[in-house]
């Protein structure tokens, strides 16, 4: 597991760039985030309310991403180009007509849903200018989503690695220019994020476009496409739902306690989704690799591999928690002046340090069984995990035991994610071969 093998080199071509496409996603939160914390603690905990609502519906429909992946891998695996192209632009088409109408319910129902945090009337007015302007652009996301899910399918992860970075990029220099030279304070920070998301959206729409015209296929909603998408869209969506509403509870809970212990909330938050989409890196090429690996019939191979994966997550994790105590203190200043808010922040940053680990094993597996198409465990997996959440967090709040004791209920539901997923991988049903 934690020596090197004939495997190494293709998860690291796949895993390096991934690495730093997942690393330059979340960038876009994390500059809004450290930007708005330079405007005071009110807008900060707005913007964690607003990205909150915004990363869950995001979460919930990440089968357009990841989904695509599997399909298109055992589809390249099989031999079938044209088709594995096929499938990548049904899940663009999907992604713009589910976009445009979440987009617009979200919009309607955007007060209802910041009501939900139960937020003080200043943290509200911001939470809801935040979230109405980034609903614009949420579209664009989700068609970036859909298509780098197809390019990781087909081997490509470089592609997403220059996307990313240059829309991340451009979101910060304009955010730059909105916040503080034109003084629009926090919707500035959102219209940067709805800019720089058009953008890429544009961008890999042209290079579907050119996949598609080299392999001869049709740009047009393909029904045996969608078909696919339907078997493996409802269970994707039971999983995510659970992992982001697990989250969504946290925040909510977090909110309960007060806005001080919310602002440090988002900062911890975002610090552990970005350590968590860097340990993705690997499940990323776990999901291409495997995938492509049972489309060819391999099962042994992809077993093998897989195993490796697990090793390269948890040493890249413990180079984390290494780094997240020593500096904690450190990044926790990046995102806030307040410092009731640096200090509350660099302490619930040491829960984060101790889950790396815990975190890379759920995240190497979750690749695994991405790619073998297995589902339907994945959903009713993450399910128990969050009903499990659920019990420890409300007890936690009720209790009053304060946000570090919530961390504690987090690094549980870590926990209870791993426990089913390494007696499934000791056994075979996970290793299904051929496309479907």
């Amino acid at each position: 597991m934690f020596r090197r093998t004939a495997y190494d080199r293709e998860i690291l071509t796949l895993a390096v760039p991934a690495f730093g496409a997942l690393i330059a996603e979340p960038l876009y939160v994390v500059t809004d985030t450290a930007i708005v914390g330079r405007l005071g603690t009110p807008q900060l905990a707005g913007l964690a309310i607003a990205s909150a609502i915004l990363l869950s519906a995001h979460a919930a429909l990440i089968f357009l991403a990841y989904g695509t992946t599997g399909l298109v891998g055992r589809l390249i695996g099989a031999g079938s180009p044209r088709q594995a192209v096929e499938q990548g632009v049904a899940g663009v088409w999907m992604a713009v007509g589910l976009g445009v109408v979440i987009s617009l319910g979200m919009w309607m129902g955007s007060a209802r849903l910041v009501s939900l945090f139960d937020p003080t009337a200043q943290v509200a007015e911001f939470a809801l200018t935040y979230l109405r302007i980034s609903l614009i652009g949420f579209t664009a996301l989700l068609a970036a989503m859909a298509a780098t899910g197809y390019l990781r399918g087909a081997q490509d992860t470089v592609t997403p690695l220059v996307v990313a970075v240059g829309s991340a990029v451009a979101n910060l220099l304009i955010e730059l220019v909105l916040v503080f030279e034109l003084d629009m304070g926090i919707a500035g920070s959102a219209w940067s994020t709805v800019i720089a998301q058009w953008g890429a959206a544009i961008v890999f729409v042209v290079v579907v476009r050119r996949h598609g015209r080299a392999a001869g296929a049709t740009l047009r909603l393909v029904a045996a496409a969608a078909r696919r998408y339907a078997r493996v869209g409802l269970q994707m969506f039971v999983r995510t739902a659970s992992l982001r509403g697990s989250l969504v509870l946290a925040a909510m809970l977090a909110a309960r306690i007060g806005t001080t212990e919310l602002a440090a909330h988002q900062i911890t938050a975002e610090i552990w989704s970005l350590a968590s989409l860097a340990l993705d890196a690997v499940a990323i090429a776990g999901q291409a690799i495997v995938a492509k690996e049972l489309g060819a019939n391999r099962p042994d191979v992809a077993r093998a591999a897989s195993v490796r994966m697990i090793g390269m997550t948890i040493q890249l994790s413990l180079v984390f928690a290494v780094a997240l105590l020593l500096a904690r203190t450190h990044i926790a200043g990046i995102f806030s002046t307040d410092p009731a808010v640096v200090s509350l922040g660099g302490f619930l940053l040491l829960f984060v340090a101790v889950s790396q680990p815990i975190n890379a094993v759920a995240f190497a597996f979750d690749g695994i069984f991405i790619g073998a198409g297995d589902l339907a465990f994945l959903a009713w997996a993450m399910v128990g995990a969050a009903a499990g959440f659920a019990v420890l967090g409300t007890a936690v709040r009720l209790a009053d035991l304060g946000i570090g004791w919530l961390w504690l209920a987090l690094i549980a539901f870590m926990c209870f994610r791993v426990a089913p997923q390494w007696l499934r991988f000791g056994g075979q049903a996970w290793l299904r071969t051929g496309i479907g």
